[in-house]
């Protein structure tokens, strides 16, 4: 899936610059290179999903770099292969390419894993959702989120505000799960536009939530056994009903939940691994 949009703004990119180089390059700056002419390419090492091209070329091009050649975020790119190249003035070149090199490693890990884990999932379950959760590292949230999407997953939700998923640490300020179904046609008429899921801890409660009208019901760490025997019954009850699992889903158990019948599955599994290995090369002169 190509992602052909920036998700950070300028001032964004700039204060991840900040971090990088508080004041100037030293280095550039002794060595007396600065104002000569020099291209950069980026090329990946391994088989990968690209993500971050387009902040990256957000960046360069506001220090006069100019951009040659480059590939969207979503594109598969095999070991090898150049997937940026641009030309600038030396000094602009070792300002920027650290802070480059870390959006194009870090969130083409978090792509590539999300591609392995939809595509494994698909391969079972062509119909199946593969959606992550809030559990970014703090402060990466935008690019996690392009990163997933540019491996072809959903966000399960992008904050608070979006979505109604009712928790056992809500259920606890209103009695339990018994209290929350006597409030639930006040909460539907509340917010019309949206579906209400309610993570479930047994068959039972996911009985009487979807008796009551919940349309979704999502299961936390249910064994895959338990969870296949859940999801037969409920879809007899109500085919309308989606559900949903959580918890521990990864590249090892992926298929076997994907086997189960659930219609989503919920993981935390691609922000968590290796980077991308990148090659970043800087040479002098504009390309021949």
């Amino acid at each position: 899936m190509s992602i052909d949009h920036a998700f950070l703004s300028l001032e964004e990119l700039d204060k991840l610059l900040k971090e990088d180089v508080p004041y100037f390059d030293l280095t550039t700056f002794v060595l007396g290179i600065g104002p000569q002419a020099g291209q950069i390419t980026f090329a990946s090492r391994e088989k990968i999903v690209l993500c971050g091209t387009e902040e990256v070329c957000r960046l360069l091009q506001k220090y006069n770099v100019t951009i040659q050649h480059s590939l969207a975020s979503g594109s598969l790119v095999m070991p090898g292969t150049t997937f940026l190249e641009a030309e600038g003035l030396a000094q602009n070149l070792h300002l920027v390419w650290k802070v480059c090199q870390n959006i194009f490693e870090y969130t083409s890990g978090i792509a590539t894993r999300t591609r392995t884990l939809v595509d494994l999932a698909k391969d079972v379950n062509p119909a199946i959702s593969v959606v992550t959760t809030r559990k970014v590292f703090p402060g990466t949230k935008a690019l996690a989120v392009k990163a997933v999407l540019a491996g072809g997953a959903m966000p399960h939700r992008l904050g608070l505000s979006e979505t109604v998923l009712i928790f056992p640490n809500h259920l606890a300020f209103l009695g339990g799960l018994e209290g929350f179904l006597q409030l639930i046609t006040e909460v539907k008429q509340k917010c019309q536009e949206k579906k209400i899921c309610v993570e479930v801890e047994s068959l039972e409660d996911a009985r009487q939530a979807l008796k009551a009208g919940v349309e979704i019901i999502q299961f936390d760490k249910l064994d895959k056994i338990e969870l296949e025997k859940a999801v037969e019954e409920l879809k007899s009850l109500d085919e309308r009903v989606q559900i949903a699992a959580a918890g521990g889903i990864n590249q090892a158990n992926v298929q076997a939940f994907a086997a189960t019948g659930v219609d989503i599955l919920v993981t935390t599994a691609p922000y968590f691994g290796l980077p991308a290995d990148i090659a970043v090369k800087i040479q002098a002169g504009p390309k021949t």
